[in-house]
């Protein structure tokens, strides 16, 4: 895993360490590339090793440091159980989790949904979400300024015709963080937040609205440098 936290003392988050999902594209390769800037070392997770290497490339370009790459299937749950303890193991310390890793299923009539993709929703979706807060809460209890930031899409999230999938584990997902953030209360510098975007022209909007026009459409940059303030807000030095 090659990356190690910068220690450029200007910037705000200098000496933080963030865990970003889905950083390959789209909100989560924006929001890294932002973070970086503020000076935060950047733990990137997806299933393409490709599309890693190509936000490390822009996060050096910017910033003149590396990230440390996890090429990850979250639906994998052994290995994402690792993290933090590999977190541990490696940095100490984790003070921001960004989780923008999502699986976009095609709207299909609850008559018509396949067990394949129930299953595969249910675990990246809700079950990963799971993990990944239960992974992290001991990193993060310790962290002086914890934040984390976990992505939601009302809009294709909430019940409608054809997006009973979309809506169970968008319930799942809502229910886990605001609990989470209740047992969290005792850890008043810790900050989590349940974040959606709006409509932003990224590949899952795409999937689910292909015949927008997404020339309207918020910008992943836009939506990071949004997400990159709710981190570097009320940081102490």
């Amino acid at each position: 895993m090659p990356g190690q936290p910068g220690h450029d003392s200007s910037a705000p988050l200098s000496g933080r360490v963030a865990l970003i999902t889905g950083a390959s594209r789209g909100i989560g390769r924006a929001t890294a590339i932002a973070l970086a800037g503020y000076g935060a070392h950047c733990v990137l997770t997806a299933r393409t090793a490709g599309g890693l290497h190509e936000t490390d490339d822009l996060i050096a370009a910017r910033t003149g440091r590396r990230a440390t790459l996890l090429p990850l299937d979250l639906a994998d749950g052994a290995k994402t159980d690792l993290l933090g303890p590999s977190l541990a193991e490696r940095f100490g310390r984790l003070d921001i989790l960004i989780h923008a890793a999502a699986h976009f299923t095609t709207p299909t009539p609850v008559a018509h949904i396949r067990d394949s993709d129930w299953t595969r929703a249910l675990t990246v979706n809700a079950g990963a979400t799971m993990r990944l807060l239960r992974t992290t809460t001991p990193l993060l209890r310790q962290a002086p300024a914890g934040r984390a930031i976990v992505l939601t899409n009302d809009s294709l999230n909430r019940p409608a015709p054809f997006h009973a999938i979309g809506a169970v584990c968008g319930a799942a997902v809502t229910a886990l963080v605001s609990t989470w953030r209740l047992e969290m209360a005792d850890c008043p510098s810790f900050a989590a937040h349940l974040f959606d975007p709006g409509p932003t022209a990224t590949r899952l909007r795409a999937q689910a609205f292909p015949a927008e026009e997404n020339d309207t459409l918020a910008t992943p940059e836009s939506v990071a440098r949004h997400i990159a303030g709710l981190c570097v807000e009320t940081v102490p030095g």
